[in-house]
């Protein structure tokens, strides 16, 4: 993997980058290379199943995202490696006074090789102003299952996201061909936010992938994915072989609930193993 380039430009603010190369070195797998600059790190892996996968932290020390702050991760997984990533708490998206914060994810899934992308919720306060971006690749035979939740404001603390922007966007290509752009630019207060066409006045949006999926997948996710409060939406579909996993409701906890059902399933279906739960997230 090449050395990182930040390539997103702002006045002022962190300058943050990481790449990860993970490699399966005998029973398991390992971050065989790394590269960091700036306050994003990764903490110790860890590899609490039997099969050796590589479970890594991503750390932002600050805490939060600032107007101006550029955040780059690059993930790059070897053939026959297997690791999760995650992050121990929600990355917020902090109040700007005009410029942009930029978070930049780009995730390599090589030939025979498995990620899980299960990053905790990201969190748009109102008058930030971000742009996120995370770009999966996988390569044939590659599998990957992630996901990603997006909240507009702090609708308990009264921030109800009534100006600010944010510009989001996760798409996957599998085998050189684009398959699903997933792309949402909500402007705080503005008729995405508010309309029955977008976000409906909820403050919680969740899209889970599952790459190689099947028609069984799908049928069975359909049969778990049931909201479990009023007001809540799920939905899933089929697009050229990826599995899509959508929700829409009031909050974060909700989002996750119904993703992680969506994940054990789907993680069971694709690498024939049970969910195994990242402590960091009972922490």
């Amino acid at each position: 993997m090449a050395a990182l380039e930040l390539r997103s430009l702002g006045p002022e603010g962190w300058r943050a980058r990481l790449a990860l190369r993970l490699e399966r070195r005998a029973s398991r797998t390992v971050i065989g290379w790394r590269e960091h600059a700036g306050p994003l790190l990764v903490q110790r892996p860890f590899h609490p199943e039997a099969d050796g996968t590589c479970h890594v932290y991503v750390l932002h020390p600050p805490g939060g995202v600032v107007g101006g702050d550029v955040l780059e991760l690059d993930v790059e997984v070897e053939p026959g490696a297997c690791a999760l990533v995650t992050t121990p708490a929600a990355t917020k998206l902090y109040r700007s006074t005009g410029a942009t914060s930029v978070v930049q994810q780009r995730l390599l899934v090589r030939s025979g090789a498995a990620l899980e992308w299960l990053p905790q919720e990201t969190i748009a306060f109102g008058g930030s102003r971000s742009r996120l971006a995370t770009e999966v690749v996988v390569e044939p035979g590659g599998r990957f299952l992630g996901w990603e939740v997006s909240c507009l404001g702090r609708p308990a603390s009264g921030d109800g996201f009534e100006s600010g922007s944010l510009d989001q966007r996760f798409s996957v290509s599998v085998a050189g061909h684009p398959r699903l752009v997933d792309r949402m630019l909500t402007e705080g207060g503005g008729s995405l936010q508010r309309g029955a066409w977008g976000w409906g006045g909820r403050s919680a949006y969740g899209c889970f992938v599952a790459v190689g999926a099947s028609q069984s997948l799908t049928a069975r996710l359909r049969e778990v994915l049931t909201p479990a409060e009023p007001g809540e939406l799920a939905a899933v579909t089929e697009v050229a072989g990826i599995t899509v996993c959508r929700f829409l409701g009031a909050g974060a906890e909700g989002a996750k609930l119904c993703l992680r059902r969506a994940w054990s399933v789907a993680r069971e279906h694709l690498l024939q193993k049970p969910a195994s739960v990242p402590r960091i997230w009972s922490t």
